[in-house]
């Protein structure tokens, strides 16, 4: 892990971008429950800006796993309705932080991140987005119905669909894409 490690005097201009990002990201999130009335106790937010913090200086690490498990639990145990509007700002973060950590670890800290492949990333991110704000709306709407059998399979299966067609629909070739 030691390797990893990179300076942040080293780092490229990219690089300080998406870590500033990983840093930002879970701290949005957890502050995110504010609104809904359960703004975090000091040392949650110092923990998770440690734990944050930690993950930008190695973001193809496991602690970004932690990072983000940290960032629900604080959401499960401070509300007792995980449906208050300030989840989708969590979510938002959360993705925007999974995105800038995927970024970061293409290479060493030096390197630069090709413009090119950040839109690529920024396409699946939007496109993971777009799903968000319907799950939570659905959600919203289900949530005063007694649950009914088989939703969890129904959930399952059509996550996996979305999967599926999300992986065919950005795996397939781009015109003037050579795949040779």
């Amino acid at each position: 892990m030691n390797a990893a490690l990179t300076s942040v005097a080293e780092l490229s201009r990219s690089q300080l971008v998406l870590r500033a990002l990983i840093v930002l990201g879970p701290m949005i999130a957890v502050l995110a429950a504010g609104p809904a009335g359960h703004w975090p106790p000091w040392w949650v937010a110092a923990g998770m800006l440690a734990l944050a913090g930690v993950f930008a200086a190695v973001p193809e690490s496991p602690v970004g796993g932690g990072v983000m498990l940290a960032v629900l639990g604080w959401w499960a145990v401070a509300l007792d309705d995980g449906l208050h509007p300030a989840v989708l700002v969590a979510a938002v973060a959360l993705l925007v932080t999974h995105l800038a950590s995927v970024l970061a670890s293409y290479g060493p800290g030096e390197m630069p991140v090709e413009r090119a492949l950040v839109w690529l990333w920024v396409r699946r991110g939007a496109v993971v987005l777009l799903g968000v704000p319907l799950v939570w709306g659905l959600a919203v709407l289900l949530r005063d119905q007694p649950d009914q059998p088989g939703v969890w399979v129904v959930g399952l299966v059509a996550g996996l669909v979305t999967t599926v067609v999300a992986a065919v629909v950005l795996t397939a070739p781009q015109p003037g894409e050579d795949r040779g």
